[in-house]
């Protein structure tokens, strides 16, 4: 089998949750024997001779994948100017596509099949194609008014590529939720498959609770993230025994003043990111949207309890079994969460901290992740 894999990036070159999963999928199809023509990008501001080799994959991967690396446009900073440069992106992509050996199923990443389903739309022959949007915001509770804005410019495109794509990929929970009841995608199109981490992630040996209960966000300083309102929660709290680690890239000014609180700026490095976080107890994830964050997984599968708001597909990772479900997030309930989270038992946390390793095991890991995805596809090629 052969599939074509469209991407506006692939991890480390592009940084996202998106670009790790375009990366994820692209190995492991490699590792299952199966061949990808690889269509990715070095993303704004950078240019495709920075990319001379895909050096992220190992040699016998890389006899499986066939790299395209395509500029990324740049329309300056006019509203509108993401839509109109990944239209154009789509364009390029289609005409390296057009040129290239048939694949058996194309898999792409947002709008980077726009331009292919535009054609096939108009008649082009063309193998089935499963497009993937990680989250659906577009179509979720706007947070602010630039975000009204930013859902009213991405609806009309999105709903395009959502009706005339094949099949449409989903993370489940509140992501296909919002596909069914919000964009009206039949039942029949959407294939739901979770993303994973790999094995290298699960900490098997779980660090008993200290008396001082350990927290860490991990992520931008940006309002989708709950940041904001997460700070505030914290202010309130520093009277109780607790630290909190922030990792990212946190503006010095929007730092908390307080000797619980460790700011570890930007870490790219896996195995420090992994130290730092099996050092805590637990993970604050107070999204407004996400699709299904890598955080939680890695999170989870290095032994740590989870507070984080149900959106996206978070409920599938989430429950009281292995942590506290936010339903907004709010200053308050943050706030509420985290006290539960500092007043639970340590016999009751560390329960928490191995029900959410099992999880992962049992429903989360790449290998297994990549069986369910050839699965899924090659149904659907069975039935052209």
């Amino acid at each position: 089998m052969k599939i074509a894999l469209l991407t506006d990036g692939i991890h480390p070159y592009v940084i996202g949750g998106m670009q790790r999963h375009s990366y994820y999928l692209a190995k492991y199809f490699a590792l299952r024997g199966i061949y990808v023509d690889l269509y990715h990008t070095a993303f704004r501001g950078q240019k495709t001779k920075n990319l001379a080799s895909i050096d992220c994959f190992s040699e016998s991967e890389k006899k499986y994948i066939r790299s395209f690396i395509i500029d990324f446009p740049d329309f300056g900073k006019l509203p509108g100017h993401y839509i109109r440069e990944s239209f154009e992106y789509s364009q390029r992509i289609f005409k390296l596509f057009q040129n290239n050996s048939k694949v058996d199923f194309v898999y792409a990443k947002g709008f980077t099949a726009w331009k292919l389903i535009e054609e096939k739309k108009n008649g082009l022959k063309c193998p089935p194609i499963g497009i993937k949007f990680h989250g659906m915001n577009m179509f979720d509770k706007a947070y602010s008014f630039r975000s009204k804005i930013e859902q009213w410019i991405l609806r009309p495109p999105v709903s395009f590529n959502l009706a005339h794509a094949d099949y449409i990929f989903s993370y489940g929970g509140k992501v296909t939720d919002l596909l069914l009841q919000k964009a009206h995608i039949p039942r029949t199109k959407i294939i739901e498959i979770p993303t994973g981490v790999e094995e290298g992630w699960l900490n098997e040996k779980i660090h008993s609770a200290s008396t001082v209960r350990k927290f860490i966000f991990v992520g931008r300083y940006d309002k989708i993230k709950g940041i904001e309102e997460l700070v505030q929660s914290i202010k309130q709290l520093l009277n109780y025994n607790f630290e909190f680690h922030f990792v990212g890239p946190i503006p010095e000014k929007e730092e908390i003043k307080s000797e619980k609180i460790f700011y570890h700026g930007s870490i790219l490095d896996a195995e420090k990111m992994k130290k730092i976080i099996r050092r805590c107890d637990v993970l604050v994830c107070p999204s407004y949207s996400e699709g299904m964050p890598n955080v939680i997984l890695e999170a989870m599968a290095s032994g740590l309890a989870i507070i984080a708001t149900d959106v996206g597909a978070v409920r599938s990772m989430v429950s009281n079994e292995n942590g506290w479900l936010l339903d907004y997030p709010e200053p308050e309930k943050i706030k509420s969460a985290i006290i539960k989270a500092i007043h639970i038992s340590e016999s009751d946390l560390i329960k928490m901290k191995a029900n959410s390793i099992k999880k992962v095991k049992d429903l989360f890991l790449w290998n297994k992740i990549i069986l369910q995805t050839v699965e899924a596809i090659q149904g659907k090629i069975s039935i052209v």
